[in-house]
């Protein structure tokens, strides 16, 4: 890599680890600059707006997303067990990295133009994600070779973990359900790795490798279990 795309991916790796420990709110141009060791100035020269900035960063999510879909449903074989993977791969993210989490699905970032001159839309990210849980539930659905019914259930499945996702993060559905802040998705049951990858660029480690660390039978789970039957109907026999 060369000088100027090595300076751009600290800057980056310094907007992650930000992120990660701080938020999204707490992401400015000369943060990034003091944390990456360069003058302040320094962001603009790839990252005119921070809008980009921020695009930039979201995108990294994404990757790391993807990445660990990828292996949540790596030696998965039916179609409804790798949906449920995914599923529960999306709620350990979100759960875990939770600064991240809260930027990569921000509508000014993925509906937007504010670019810089070759800088990649963030929705270029996003849609093919979305795309590969259509696809699974495409699987899933039998019978029923309609692309846009398949990809109207992928979405509100999707805003139904979103919203799952929020409101155990907020302690919202604790206190309906007298759940214990603690129940809910464990990194090793079902073969879900939750806590083992990492926002990719940073240091190479990783966000935490201990996962979300929390009882596998807890009602997160059981309320996972609810959103996918609504979805995509009962479990086969």
């Amino acid at each position: 890599m060369n000088d100027v795309g090595s300076l751009r991916e600290r800057l980056i790796d310094a907007g992650v680890e930000l992120v990660l420990a701080e938020g999204s709110a707490s992401v400015g141009l000369r943060e990034i600059a003091r944390r990456a060791g360069v003058s302040h100035g320094a962001p603009r020269r790839y990252f005119p707006t921070h809008h980009a900035l921020l695009s930039a960063i979201a995108q990294r999510g994404f990757a790391d997303l993807g990445a660990r879909f990828q292996q949540a449903i790596a030696g998965t074989a039916s179609p409804r067990a790798q949906v449920r993977a995914v599923a529960r791969a999306y709620l350990g993210y979100a759960l875990e990295c939770r600064g991240m989490f809260e930027l990569m699905f921000r509508h000014d970032l993925l509906d937007s133009d504010r670019h810089a001159s070759g800088e990649r839309q963030l929705r270029e990210s996003s849609v093919p994600l979305f795309e590969g849980v259509v696809a699974l539930v495409a699987r899933c659905r039998t019978g029923q070779d309609d692309p846009a019914s398949a990809a109207v259930t992928a979405a509100a499945l999707w805003a139904n973990l979103h919203g799952l996702a929020q409101l155990w993060a907020w302690g919202s559905l604790q206190l309906i359900t007298g759940a214990t802040a603690g129940g809910g998705v464990d990194g090793g049951v079902g073969g879900v790795g939750v806590g083992g990858g990492g926002v990719g660029g940073v240091g190479g480690g990783g966000v935490g490798g201990g996962g979300v660390g929390v009882d596998g039978e807890g009602s997160l789970d059981l309320l996972l279990a609810a959103v996918l039957e609504a979805h995509l109907g009962p479990v086969p026999g």
